[in-house]
């Protein structure tokens, strides 16, 4: 029985489109495959027939042959049996639905995973911006194979069974699935003599000393990424990333809150009464600090510009000291008698004692209002 006409059988025209023969073999073999039509003779001999044409004019140099010289150009023998065969065409039209990418796998080494290295950084030096030297154990091409995994004078073979490409294809009832090969387990290559040194990983353990600049401004959390200097992949493959995560000290005097810092300063009751200039640190060096008479106890100063660059750009953020003023302790008896003479002179009265005032009001206040 002579064949028909492949453009007739999807039908389609001769000038259609690779996404228009696509459709139109999807189509018919969604409606005459055999796993829907069992014991359908027809059905089955439609779909192998559709088989046929879509693997001829999907592909650019047999459909020229045939457009040229018909079935007598791409006569192969038994037709949809040769060439690429069903698990190929099939797993083309129906790969993008599981993401299969029209049926190619994956070819070459593995890339290396990935590194996280937590470095430990003084606030200074946070803020300051540093250049450190870290070691970091990881895993490099071996030096006796050069990362290939083959003893030296050998070298690794193409895989016989996935050709090379990583990935065998299954057919599983109506669809086909792509998994990795078994016998090379995605490689794509067998090496049949393995180095005696690596024994045919192509790595080995190895520690790393490596130069990191800190920008000025990092705080925890913040990462920086050294592109391939990561675990080396197997069989030569590239290298993965290394990510230095930053990890700031508590310091003993500030604290920081983004941009800002925050700091105490204790002072005494004869300066917060009196009020003076005090001196207090920051992360430049030593500054002056104008405390105004009669400052009471957690009063917040600001010292703009003393705090911290951003990283990633923006202004400098300030010094927020936070005064404290605190009791004084181990007094001599004529220290005790001063300060007694001193509470006496007050003669209660509540002016002197601002916070005081206010807080013995609002007690008077909750108790008038527990009676009414």
């Amino acid at each position: 029985m002579a064949k028909r006409d492949f453009y007739e059988v999807l039908g389609v025209d001769s000038s259609a489109s690779a996404q228009e023969v696509k459709k139109a073999f999807r189509r018919i073999a969604m409606k005459y495959h055999p796993d829907r039509n069992p014991d359908d003779k027809d059905a089955d001999e439609k779909f192998k027939e559709a088989q046929e044409a879509y693997e001829i004019l999907s592909d650019a140099d047999k459909k020229a042959a045939y457009d040229r010289y018909g079935h007598a150009g791409v006569d192969q023998n038994g037709g949809g049996q040769g060439g690429a065969g069903f698990s190929d065409v099939f797993g083309d039209v129906f790969g993008d639905i599981f993401g299969g990418g029209g049926g190619r796998g994956r070819s070459g080494p593995a890339r290396g995973s990935d590194l996280r290295y937590d470095l430990q950084l003084d606030l200074e030096d946070a803020v300051k911006g540093k250049t450190v030297q870290i070691d970091v154990p990881t895993m490099t091409h071996c030096d006796s194979c050069g990362g290939s995994g083959a003893r030296k004078g050998s070298s690794p073979v193409t895989c016989d069974t996935c050709g090379g490409v990583g990935q065998v294809r299954m057919s599983q009832g109506f669809f086909s699935v792509q998994q990795a090969c078994p016998k090379c387990r995605g490689r794509g290559k067998i090496i049949s003599d393995p180095c005696g040194i690596c024994h045919g990983q192509g790595v080995r353990e190895e520690r790393k000393t490596l130069s990191v600049k800190i920008p000025a401004g990092v705080d925890t959390g913040d990462r920086i990424r050294l592109s391939g200097k990561g675990e080396a992949g197997p069989q030569g493959g590239p290298a993965g990333d290394l990510y230095v995560e930053m990890h700031v000290r508590e310091h003993d005097i500030f604290v920081r809150d983004g941009s800002n810092l925050h700091c105490e300063v204790p002072i005494s009751f004869a300066q917060a009464a009196l009020g003076g200039e005090l001196e207090v640190p920051t992360l430049s060096g030593k500054v002056k600090l104008k405390v105004p008479a009669e400052t009471q106890s957690s009063k917040l100063f600001r010292l703009r510009g003393k705090g911290v660059a951003p990283v990633r750009g923006g202004a400098q953020g300030d010094l927020l000291c936070r005064v404290v003023v605190e009791t004084p302790i181990n007094l001599s008896p004529e220290q005790r008698e001063i300060l007694e003479k001193f509470d006496k002179s007050l003669d209660g009265k509540s002016k002197h004692s601002p916070r005081s005032n206010n807080w013995f009001d609002g007690v008077k206040t909750f108790f008038d209002n527990l009676t009414n």
